[in-house]
Order: structure tokens, then C-alpha cells, then sequence
């Protein structure tokens, strides 16, 4: 049951947001100047945590458009004494009772609180030098004071819904990249993949909801699972080869070290290795890309091998240091060497591989590029020359 309390509240449910309010409008700590607009852009990504809903915004917003200024700062003008109708013409002519509603969802939630009058009505009263010398109304002294609290909170939820979004993309991509492996396998071998076809399309059909990180992370691991399977299809001698990228990592750290240590040991290694997994077997691609083989000192049979090898070709295609360490950071190192397997394979006709690789790589930190189609294009070329 909650507590009603007709001193120091007023009439109103007594929360933990209204008495912390109390206590942080009570304190002698000092309101750091902020921008009233950027706090409300804050809360607005941060709405969730705070137990707000965007029509609570609304008002607030309204709330803050009667405050003078852009900054919040701390003195008596942090009390804001607009009428219900002034409110309501500024929340888009919301209905009073609607208004209320949303008032009462802002001071039990501790971002503002009420300063009432003796006679319940808002009003400022000035000085003999024309200052307000006491107000009654809304107090936003409480949203000021966190505002520290509500922009660390913000930059959290932004960061969670951006990696959200990465992985939903990279679900997408892994997806898309797999029904094509899946289309050239139907066309080119022998096997049955009525099932493999319906669990890409179970796979597909899953993106249809709104997925949270882990669901999103348990698609990416059936997209793995799947790659797999079809990789035994395609090379029965290597159909170990996908458990042997899960510690590749390693692996190729070892081997690409000297001749590419800045790139692997940038600041951005732990998104280095988050974007190096690969949907298309190893060996697909090199059917693909032949022309790889021959600059490798041995059969390429592992991811750092392959990476090795397209570290050594890339000067002899004209594409600089820069150009190869950004394709990794920003692609991951073995989609990186895949692009370059494929622009070997093509060196006839792309002018400038040096330049096309870096606008591949553009489209890659957009999201909107993955080696994967390049492979599928040239297993359907049979002189593996046009794309």
C-alpha cells in the first residue's frame, strides 16, 4: 500500500523518485550548468531506465520551454510557473486531464517536484527591485542535478541500441550470404539441401520479430552451425576446418605478426576480431580464387594462411599499407583477404584495385558490403574473369 502524505508532498503517492527529488532539491550541492535541451535528448534515450514514457516527454518538454534560457543554472528561475492551459497549447493542445496525468508521472519519478502555493495556484511573487523573489510551481532542480547521472545512462543505451543494430546487420549480411552459398550449392553438387534450404529460411523468418542481443547472438550461432554443414558438403576432406576458425584468431596472430603487426595490434583489435568471422567456407572461396594459391609458399588450408598469402600479393596490385591495415580494421582481417583473393581474381578488369578497395571498405564501415557476393559471382563464371 502506498503512503499518502499531505506535508511536505502535497496529496500524491509518496515513490523512492519523489523522496530522492526531496532530498537532492534539499541539498546545499551546486546545479552545474547544463543545456536544457541536450539533458532532454539524454533522457529521451535514456527514457526506459527512468521509467518514462515519450508523452512524460512531451510535457516535460513544455515544462522546460517556460524556463528562460537555454542553460539550467541554479537559482530561483528554476521554478517554472506556467498554467495548465499554457501547458497544453505547449504539448501540442494535449487535454488537461491527459496533462495532469503525465505532471503527476514526472514528480513520482523524482525529475521534478511540486512547489505548491498556499492557495494551490502557480504564480511568482517579486521583489521591490522587480526579482522574483519566491515562486510556486514546478521545480526542475531535481532534473538538473541529474543531469550527470541521466547523460552517462544515455551514452549506455545508445551504445547497447548501436550494437544491437551492428549485430542485427551482420545477421542480415550472414543470412543473405548463406541463401547464395546455399542457391551455387543446389546448382553445383550433388546432396540433399531441402534441409539446409528450410533451415535458412526458419533462420529468415526469425528476423521478422524484434530480436534482443542474445536472440540476435543465437541466429548468428545457427548461421555458423549451418556454414558448417555445408562446408562438409562442399569439402568432405576439410569438413573440420569451421571448428578450427573459432581459435584462428591465435592462429593467425602468429603467422600475420610480422608482416602486419600494426594492424592486428591496434587499439581496435577487439572489433578486429569481432568482425573477422566468415559465413563462406574457406575452401568456396578458394575455388573461387584460385589465383591466391599461387602466392602462398603452401597449400592454404587455414584463414591466417590465406591472409598471409593476400598480404603478399596486395603491393603487387598497387594497394598501399594504409589502404590493406584500414580493410582489416574496419572488414576484419579475413574478409579483408578475401576481397583481395577476389580483386586478384579480377585484376583484368578493375583499373585501380588500390582505390576499389578502399571504396569496398567505405561500404563496409556503412554496413553495406560483404565479400560474400563477390565469391558467389565468380563460381558462376566459368573462366572466373567477369563478375
Amino acid at each position: 500500500m502506498r503512503h499518502i502524505s499531505m506535508t511536505p508532498f502535497g496529496r500524491q503517492p509518496v515513490t523512492a523518485g519523489l523522496l530522492a527529488a526531496h532530498a537532492l532539491a534539499e541539498a546545499t550541492t551546486q546545479v552545474q550548468a547544463c543545456d536544457k535541451w541536450a539533458l532532454l535528448r539524454d533522457l529521451t534515450a535514456a527514457r526506459k531506465l527512468f521509467n518514462i514514457s515519450d508523452r512524460d516527454l512531451v510535457v516535460l518538454a513544455a515544462l522546460l520551454s517556460c524556463y528562460p534560457g537555454t542553460n539550467l543554472a541554479d537559482d530561483t528561475a528554476l521554478i517554472v510557473f506556467p498554467s495548465n492551459a499554457t501547458l497544453s497549447d505547449r504539448a501540442h493542445g494535449m487535454p488537461e486531464s491527459t496533462l495532469r496525468r503525465h505532471l503527476a508521472a514526472l514528480v513520482q519519478s523524482g525529475l521534478i517536484l511540486r512547489r505548491d502555493s498556499p492557495n494551490g495556484k502557480r504564480y511568482a511573487r517579486r521583489g521591490a527591485s522587480g526579482q522574483i523573489d519566491r515562486a510556486f510551481g514546478f521545480d526542475l532542480r531535481p532534473l538538473a542535478l541529474r543531469a550527470a547521472d541521466i547523460t552517462k545512462k544515455a551514452e549506455e543505451e545508445r551504445k547497447a541500441a548501436y550494437e544491437l543494430r551492428y549485430t542485427r546487420e551482420s545477421v542480415v549480411i550472414g543470412l543473405r550470404d548463406l541463401s547464395k552459398l546455399i542457391g551455387w550449392g543446389v546448382d553445383h553438387i550433388t546432396a540433399d539441401w531441402t534441409g539446409l534450404q528450410q533451415a535458412c529460411s526458419d533462420l529468415q523468418r526469425c528476423l521478422r520479430r524484434k530480436l534482443d542481443m542474445s536472440q540476435l547472438q543465437h541466429l548468428e550461432q545457427g548461421i555458423r552451425l549451418l556454414t558448417t554443414k555445408i562446408d562438409a558438403l562442399i569439402n568432405p576432406t576439410k569438413s573440420q576446418e569451421a571448428h578450427e576458425m573459432s581459435a584462428s584468431a591465435g592462429h593467425f596472430e602468429r603467422h600475420h605478426q610480422s608482416s602486419n603487426k600494426d594492424c592486428l595490434e591496434s587499439e581496435e583489435g577487439n572489433e578486429v576480431e569481432k568482425r573477422s568471422e566468415q559465413t563462406i567456407p574457406l575452401g568456396l572461396v578458394l575455388k573461387a580464387t584460385p589465383s591466391i594459391c599461387d602466392y602462398a609458399p603452401d597449400a592454404i588450408q587455414t584463414w591466417g594462411s590465406l591472409v598471409t598469402a593476400a598480404d603478399v600479393v596486395r603491393p603487387m596490385l598497387g594497394i598501399t599499407l594504409d589502404a590493406w591495415q584500414r580493410a582489416c580494421r574496419i572488414m576484419g582481417p579475413e574478409s579483408a583477404a578475401v576481397t583481395v583473393a577476389c580483386i586478384l581474381q579480377r585484376h583484368g578488369a578493375i583499373l585501380r584495385p588500390g582505390g576499389y578497395l578502399r571504396s569496398l571498405t567505405d561500404k563496409a564501415e556503412g554496413r553495406g558490403f560483404s565479400p560474400g557476393p563477390m565469391v558467389m559471382a565468380l563460381l558462376r563464371c566459368d573462366n572466373h574473369r567477369e563478375v
